[in-house]
């Protein structure tokens, strides 16, 4: 069984690589900004990422649905629910440095939408979808640590303008549920939906090796 992720974030691929999964990486072609724009403001926060993890997996499993005779796809979409707010990456510097303004010495929630589409015999079969949520208390960075972290760039590359696993990762007092899901991908919420559709991990560690 091969698992296709459907997403061009390095962190994702690394919480798969180091859990025993070398999966194939597809990115999706969803238009993103439309989808939100559809779904509305008032769209509740788990609405809005399991919408848009569903679309990226269905536009990637269609893909290699022509490739691939069997697989399954996975989509995800992290935003980060603050001061009620749902927000996603930052467009720039300046937004980044204003979200960090917000989050200081603050707690906010990370949602991620998880959605899996299987593919058997070149056709798209069952989708199942779910969402994590976990908390996340934010350090107050100095002036001086905050504009070094900017400068890297790392903020504008992911939701919430903070890393766990990277720099961000300074500035993160403490998480209260699972912090794979802040990273990206949830491998307990993987594991449940795979076994929904009745793969078990062992058939994707079969894929490594």
């Amino acid at each position: 069984m091969r698992l296709v992720l459907a997403s061009a974030s390095p962190a994702r691929l690394a919480i798969l690589r180091a859990a025993g999964v070398e999966p194939l990486v597809e990115v999706s072609d969803v238009d993103e900004d439309a989808l939100l724009a559809e779904l509305g403001a008032d769209a509740e926060p788990v609405d809005t990422v399991t919408a848009l993890a569903l679309a990226k997996a269905r536009s990637v499993a269609a893909r290699v649905g022509a490739t691939e005779r069997e697989c399954v796809v996975i989509g995800a979409d992290s935003m980060l629910f603050l001061e009620g707010e749902l927000v996603g990456k930052p467009r720039d510097l300046d937004a980044a440095r204003g979200r960090w303004d917000q989050m200081a010495g603050r707690s906010a929630e990370l949602f991620t939408g998880h959605a899996l589409v299987a593919v058997g015999g070149g056709e798209l079969g069952r989708e199942v979808i779910g969402h994590a949520r976990t908390a996340v208390a934010f350090g107050v960075p100095t002036t001086g640590e905050l504009e070094a972290y900017l400068a890297t760039g790392e903020p504008l590359a992911v939701a919430g303008a903070f890393t766990l696993d990277g720099r961000g990762g300074w500035f993160v007092e403490g998480v209260e549920g699972d912090p794979s899901n802040v990273i990206g991908l949830s491998l307990p919420l993987t594991r449940r939906l795979l076994a929904e559709i009745g793969i078990g991990v062992d058939a994707l560690w079969a894929r490594t090796g």
